[in-house]
């Protein structure tokens, strides 16, 4: 009997249905979006348009394609063919149901720019990031969570981690990346992912990972926009309202996975996890998915930041909640030292704000800044 774990966004796509006539469910091949609409809409017929026969059946008659679900469908990766979307409009417009149609699909730019030429206000987009640590439950090894990732299949079956993201390098991401831009050096593309891993945390220097992967400025902004729209790797952007000071304008890299950025890093192990110079990189890309999580979970929009003035005083992530702002800083030890809260003190200087510190150590802490341990991440969202 296959164990199903309740996603925590299904409650938002439930309320959303009620409101939109369209429901866009976006994120990662194998994040388990296909799973989670079939769970929540069980009533309704489900079509892969990976499907050869019927992706050309949707292109050469979109019309008739459309009419056979009289009651709506759920159409899997969608993006495959961007015409459905006017003939959508053209549907939902004449029926006026809402959580009539639901799409999916893995390539966000593509979808996005579908809909704000045919779905403006007819369509709600939801991301579905693999597993939170709220949603398995887990109480293990921090360390160990990091290298194994998140997807499904890695947690559910119990696969072998470092086979399985090897698998999904050739499966998913490489297809990916052809179909949206034809790379021809795939040796030299898949060079540069791995140096994307090394550069987690970083500020953004087109220039250095151009000119150690051997192409121009050009190529890595395409190549990053790739990965960007594939849901491999995102930018956080700094934040500068309402400051004086000068501030960096670059922003940093981080993955969706640290088991895939893990995977890039050759760590297979924990062992080889605690002596790698990628360790407080990985934990704290892991603590900004998990918060990132709870906010898209909850149907919010993710408004994460990290903060750098031009003199090194950093807060490694900020939250911006209505008016306020909420620091957190971000610290792979398990055992609390002074200097953890260096930049939180700067902050408090400059803003009178306290902040979080966020560590690998199992439970929380009452100080002047509260310590939040890692399983407790996505609480700060609340």
């Amino acid at each position: 009997m296959t164990v199903v774990i309740k996603r925590d966004l299904s409650e938002s796509i439930s309320k959303i249905a009620l409101q939109f006539p369209v429901i866009i469910i976006t994120g990662p091949r194998q994040s388990g979006k296909t799973t989670l609409v079939q769970n929540i809409f069980p009533e309704k017929a489900y079509i892969s348009l990976e499907d050869l026969d019927t992706r050309e059946f949707a292109e050469q008659d979109p019309r008739g394609f459309l009419s056979q679900y009289q009651d709506g469908a759920i159409l899997d990766e969608v993006q495959r063919v961007p015409q459905l979307f006017s003939y959508i409009q053209g549907v939902v417009d004449k029926n006026q149901k809402m959580g009539e149609w639901i799409l999916t699909g893995s390539q966000h730019f593509l979808l996005m720019e579908s809909v704000s030429q045919s779905l403006a206000g007819r369509a709600a987009v939801l991301q579905l990031l693999p597993f939170s640590c709220k949603e398995i439950g887990y109480s293990g090894d921090p360390f160990q969570l990091i290298i194994e990732g998140f997807y499904p299949k890695v947690r559910m079956q119990k696969v072998n981690f470092n086979q399985w993201y090897k698998n999904y390098m050739k499966t998913y991401i490489e297809r990916d990346v052809r179909s949206l831009k034809n790379i021809s050096n795939l040796s030299k593309f898949q060079l540069f992912l791995k140096l994307c891993a090394g550069r987690i945390g970083q500020l953004l220097n087109m220039s250095s990972l151009g000119s150690e992967c051997g192409i121009d400025n050009t190529t890595v902004r395409s190549w990053l926009s790739i990965l960007e729209a594939s849901f491999v790797l995102f930018l956080l952007n700094p934040y500068h309202k309402n400051f004086n000071k000068r501030l960096v304008k670059q922003p940093k890299l981080y993955f969706y996975d640290t088991g895939l950025a893990s995977y890039l890093l050759g760590i297979k192990n924990v062992e080889e996890f605690n002596l790698h110079f990628a360790k407080g990189a990985l934990f704290e890309n892991f603590v900004i998915t998990e918060i990132l999580k709870a906010n898209l979970n909850a149907g919010e929009e993710a408004n994460i930041f990290f903060w750098r003035d031009n003199h090194g005083h950093e807060i490694d992530l900020v939250l911006e909640k209505s008016n306020s702002l909420m620091p957190i800083e971000i610290k792979s030890g398990k055992t609390i030292q002074n200097n953890f809260f260096d930049g939180l003190n700067y902050w408090e200087k400059l803003t009178n704000q306290t902040g979080y510190l966020v560590c690998a150590s199992d439970s929380d802490q009452a100080r002047k800044h509260k310590i939040i341990s890692w399983k407790n991440a996505h609480s700060l969202i609340i």
